[in-house]
């Protein structure tokens, strides 16, 4: 039995540290079209971390700017955690984000073209770091989410169709 923990433990090592899901931003996928995405850590507070880790946040109202040459990310909320007192934290707070200065200029200037943004499309714990995948998305006509949704169910009833023909 001794011999078979230390090679859990170094498998879980080789693997990298763990990625836990916190938050994602479905309603982004469907209001953009995502060129690009980028991972970048988030600065937080105390309570804001012990809130996340009961997965206490929503990115739906979340997007990403660039001021003073650094990344920041405002509309994001995260709850107040449970157990806090007068040190809780503000929910929807202006938050930094961690890049490197070549991707936020490289971001930088792709926002300056027209149509483009930055939206957060997921939240997660890598390890015990919390980390943001920020898109650079390009908004969608009203025609254009029609057309995807009308994709989707062909896809969905041809698979439909095929799982039938299985079964006949």
């Amino acid at each position: 039995m001794a011999a078979t923990k230390p090679a859990k433990k170094q498998q879980q090592q080789a693997d990298g540290p763990t990625k836990t899901l916190i938050a994602s931003n479905k309603k982004a996928r469907h209001d953009y079209h995502i060129d690009d995405t980028l991972e970048a850590g988030i600065v937080l507070t105390g309570t804001e971390v012990k809130s996340l880790r009961d997965r206490g946040a929503s990115l739906v109202d979340g997007f990403c700017f660039i001021e003073g040459g650094q990344m920041w990310m405002e509309g994001v909320h995260i709850a107040p955690y449970v157990k806090g007192t007068w040190t809780n934290h503000t929910a929807r707070r202006k938050r930094k984000l961690l890049l490197h200065r070549a991707e936020i200029d490289k971001l930088a200037g792709k926002t300056r073209e027209k149509g483009f943004t930055l939206v957060p499309l997921e939240m997660y714990f890598l390890g015990s770091h919390a980390k943001v995948v920020i898109a650079l998305a390009r908004g969608k006509k009203d025609w254009d989410k029609r057309q995807t949704l009308r994709e989707k169910q062909d896809l969905r009833e041809a698979q439909r169709a095929m799982r039938r023909r299985e079964l006949v």
